[in-house]
């Protein structure tokens, strides 16, 4: 999946997360961008059945979706964590750059990085 179609997946997983429901008017808001992009997204997501969308309706999540938006989510707030807490990056710099590592990091090395941060933050100095 693109880093594209995961920051789509990832912010209505947000959006339902904090308001119960998700509108295309809102994944649109989020990211800053125009309803025909979010509608051209949501079709590639429902065509990977990540989502459930009907013309003017609601934004649902699948089980599959649930999970890997989580996913993703997770990788996000893991690597905020390590550039705000263990490096010092102020907040807002940290959330952009969380946004960018979470897509390019291979699974192999986010599990890594992922021991070594969860020790680190453990075991503060």
């Amino acid at each position: 999946m693109t880093k594209s179609m995961e920051d789509y997946l990832e912010t209505v997983y947000l959006i339902i997360r904090d308001n119960k429901v998700a509108r295309v008017k809102d994944v649109a808001e989020r990211l800053g961008v125009k309803k025909p992009s979010v509608i051209t997204a949501l079709k590639e997501l429902e065509s990977r059945k990540l989502i459930v969308h009907e013309k003017y309706g609601y934004i649902d999540l699948t089980d599959n979706g649930s999970k890997e938006a989580s996913l993703i989510y997770s990788r996000h707030v893991l690597l905020k964590s390590f550039l705000t807490e263990l490096l010092g990056v102020p907040e807002e710099v940290a959330e952009n750059e969380a946004c960018s590592m979470e897509h390019v990091l291979s699974p192999e090395t986010f599990v890594r990085l992922e021991g070594f941060i969860k020790t680190q933050l453990s075991n503060p100095r």
